[in-house]
């Protein structure tokens, strides 16, 4: 077990009233204590009590815990998981559930009476990971520094002929040669009026000359997710593309600037929020301003206009604003930010001024 981040989700269960908790979604299990497996349809859990020594459930199938800090309930796919599992739980006393546990576990748990009730306790852990302690924050800077790397590799591809397609197939090569394993989500390439739909599929439309081009990528480099957004111009701007462009460059900075403890998410979106709408384009900005990220690319917790909670040094989250005209253009710049003791570290490099590319 990694006993700072354990000390951390007892901490937020004595502070939420929860005497023990069974977390099941795997990457979860793995930042805890370091064990990973993927275990379809069968029972895979990590029962963590308010004090004493936690317990891990698994398959015969699975690898072997290594280690003698865990409590290892095995069974067989003939066993009665459900039993087992009840076995373990202090049925005097609630027990909290995360968010991923399927319903074929935690209804017959309930069933059977297992615990004195059941309550969602996922914030145990997910408010634990979202304060990244120093070895995350370097392998985000690494998996950040990746995506810099691969967003100049994606301009250089955008050439007339060229299909999203195309370049987005080709994107996990380069990011593989670039030290990273894999896509931390399906690519978002989009080419002239399909940028207007912040979540595009690329598809075989192909690049004509004076198309803008939008890229929207993220990798995974030893686990840790990266993600950033570059929109560029095959031609020279039209006053009213420089317009659009520059008042979400505007909006993106001027939200960065502010990220320090104690100001709130809700006043980091509001603040690249007036800007667009300053400009004439508020209706258009019609997403949140970000999300926060980690070992999965979208973690809970985001930055909107109803997370009235302030940030805290440790907290990675994107600063995205866009402004989208169906049938006409999309324009979308995206950073990392990590919050620091007395404001943020910007995870991204690569420019995001006007660039005509092609």
């Amino acid at each position: 077990m990694d006993e700072d981040r354990l000390a951390r989700v007892r901490a937020n269960m004595r502070e939420r009233g929860i005497g023990q908790l069974l977390v099941t979604e795997p990457l979860a299990i793995w930042w805890l204590c370091g064990y990973t497996t993927e275990p379809y349809e069968r029972f895979f859990g990590l029962l963590v009590p308010a004090e004493g020594r936690c317990t891990i459930f698994l398959n015969r199938l699975f690898p072997a815990y290594e280690g003698a800090d865990l409590a290892v309930v095995t069974y067989d796919d003939t066993d009665d998981a459900v039993a087992l599992i009840a076995r373990e739980l202090d049925s005097s006393r609630p027990l909290a559930v995360d968010k991923e546990l399927s319903a074929r576990w935690l209804v017959p748990l309930m069933e059977r009476g297992a615990a004195a009730g059941f309550a969602l306790g996922s914030s145990a852990v997910d408010d634990a990971r979202a304060r990244k302690d120093a070895r995350e924050r370097e392998l985000m800077r690494a998996a950040s520094a990746v995506n810099d790397e691969a967003m100049a590799w994606l301009a250089a591809q955008a050439r007339p002929g060229v299909t999203e397609l195309e370049i987005a197939e080709g994107l996990l090569a380069e990011y593989r040669r670039l030290g990273a394993e894999d896509h931390s989500f399906t690519p978002v390439v989009s080419f002239g009026a399909n940028a207007a739909d912040p979540h595009h599929e690329p598809d075989g439309t192909r690049l004509a000359a004076g198309d803008m081009v939008l890229f929207d990528v993220g990798c995974k480099r030893q686990r840790y997710c990266s993600d950033m957004t570059r929109t560029f111009f095959t031609a020279a701007p039209t006053d009213r593309q420089r317009a659009i462009y520059e008042a979400v460059q505007r909006a993106n900075e001027a939200a960065e600037a502010i990220v320090r403890p104690g100001i709130t998410f809700a006043q980091i979106d509001l603040t690249a929020r007036r800007i667009i709408e300053d400009a004439g384009f508020g209706p258009q900005f019609n997403h949140r301003l970000g999300h926060q990220i980690g070992l999965t690319d979208h973690e809970p917790g985001d930055v909107s206009a109803t997370h009235r909670e302030p940030v805290e040094p440790g907290m990675c989250f994107s600063i995205e604003p866009g402004i989208y005209i169906p049938g006409e253009i999309g324009v979308r710049i995206e950073d990392l930010v990590i919050v620091t003791e007395d404001g943020c570290e910007i995870l991204n490099s690569y420019p995001k001024g006007i660039q005509v590319i092609g």
